[in-house]
């Protein structure tokens, strides 16, 4: 229980052993105030004396309740509120620095090292000096009580008290010694003390930084690795693509043949069975013109026309033999449903064209916009669905473009995008543009 002088010069802590007579009253304090506190604010090494009487707690915890005192903040906050509720007066005057004079010094001593007002240093010094003094004068008192008697009995025994005394003082003046001694060595400890954590908190500096730079490296690793595994693979891709041109030749060409071939068909075919003519039966005059008697009127004919929102103008589309549907995605999710995060946008629409794939048989291409993405995006095509995210430098416009571009003439492309720049380039390459709103109401059907 010791402590430095602060920066004014007045002691924030002990530098000496606390005096006996106060540490005995401090601990009796302490065990009176148990009564008043539950075992959860007890210190865990004090709750096992919690049932203990006062008397026993003062015999058996005391070095227990010392130490949690001078360790324990929080504990001796509580104790010193219990004592300001059982001795409110002298309290309230030790923690005001105003002690009434007649008080015991024993008593101010030992609330002054509970409340720790301003200047409990002094008060504790004091009474431990009002101790001492006490002692000195019951041991003077006693000495010449004894010299009194001893005078009349044996003369010697004053030369003897006079050796004595001598004695004890040649022991004070050691002891003092001893006691400059350690605090000499205590403040070289507290020296030691603080160079050491200032070493600890350098180490801790350059620990942090040493830290910071493994983890900057760390990331330009890192992202290194994800750029030549990103060219690894484009490499790949380029590699792949060739050896497949190589291995396909002019594949590409003769798919497109055969499949402007099998739509030119399927629609002759088509045609004859929507127009159900025995080709034997069919004569030139059969294809004028003309209303016959019972049979509809050009009005009628007229009313058949759908118009341009018109889902059922969708579905006559996609009944075209080899029809194929190219869908601008982001165009249709941000008209259709703009509030939803993107990745939910692409799930609802392709949930959707996969549904009409299925009613329909129609090819199906969906067609996102790819540029601005920062990593591939993983996604399972639904079945009967295509999907395409535009390569860096290319927006989805351009894709859908060279799509339409690829298909041989003849065959019915149609291109669901409200973009007008979309639908005028589309629709010179001879496809068929329709807009967002009217996928989106055929999509509303499914």
């Amino acid at each position: 229980m010791a402590g430095g002088p602060s920066p004014e010069g007045v002691p924030d802590g002990l530098d000496r052993p606390l005096p006996e007579g106060v540490r005995r009253k401090v601990v009796a304090l302490t065990g009176e105030c148990f009564g008043g506190l539950t075992v959860a604010e007890l210190p865990p090494q004090l709750r096992q004396y919690a049932r203990f009487t006062p008397t026993r707690r003062a015999k058996f915890a005391g070095n227990a309740m010392a130490a949690a005192l001078e360790s324990d903040p929080v504990f001796r906050q509580r104790i010193a509120a219990r004592l300001r509720e059982l001795q409110p007066e002298l309290a309230g005057a030790v923690a005001d620095g105003n002690p009434p004079a007649a008080a015991d010094p024993v008593d101010v001593g030992a609330l002054a090292y509970v409340l720790r007002p301003e200047g409990w240093v002094k008060l504790i010094v004091a009474a431990g000096e009002e101790e001492q003094r006490a002692k000195a004068n019951l041991v003077g008192e006693e000495t010449r009580a004894e010299l009194g008697r001893l005078r009349e009995e044996l003369a010697e025994a004053r030369t003897a008290g006079r050796q004595e005394t001598e004695r004890v003082r040649g022991e004070l003046d050691a002891a003092r010694k001893e006691n400059e001694s350690l605090h000499r060595k205590l403040r070289s400890a507290v020296s030691d003390v603080k160079r050491g954590e200032a070493a600890v908190r350098k180490l801790q500096a350059e620990l942090h930084d040493a830290r910071s730079e493994s983890g900057q490296q760390l990331a330009a690793a890192e992202s290194e690795a994800r750029r030549l595994k990103a060219r690894l693979a484009e490499a790949e891709a380029a590699v792949e693509s060739g050896r497949r041109a190589a291995r396909e030749g002019r594949s590409v060409e003769d798919m497109r043949l055969r499949l402007l071939l099998d739509t030119v068909l399927d629609a002759a075919q088509g045609l004859r069975r929507e127009l159900a003519l025995p080709p034997a039966e069919t004569r030139p005059a059969d294809t004028v013109g003309a209303v016959e008697p019972g049979r509809m009127s050009p009005k009628d004919i007229a009313a058949r026309a759908l118009s341009d929102t018109d889902p059922a103008l969708l579905d006559q589309l996609l009944a075209l033999p080899q029809a194929h549907l190219v869908v601008d995605g982001y165009n249709v999710t941000k008209t259709g449903y703009p509030t939803m995060p993107l990745e939910k946008q692409r799930l609802r629409l392709l949930g959707g064209m996969a549904v009409l794939a299925a009613q329909t048989g129609a090819e199906m291409t969906c067609v996102f916009d790819g540029a601005e993405l920062a990593a591939p995006v993983l996604l399972a095509p639904p079945r009967g669905v295509r999907v395409l995210f535009s390569k860096p430098g290319e927006t989805a416009d351009e894709l859908i473009r060279r799509l339409v571009r690829a298909e041989p003439p003849g065959r019915p492309v149609v291109v669901v995008s409200s973009d007008r720049e979309v639908a005028d380039g589309v629709a010179k390459a001879g496809a068929r543009p329709v807009a967002s709103t009217l996928l989106l109401k055929r999509l509303a059907r499914t």
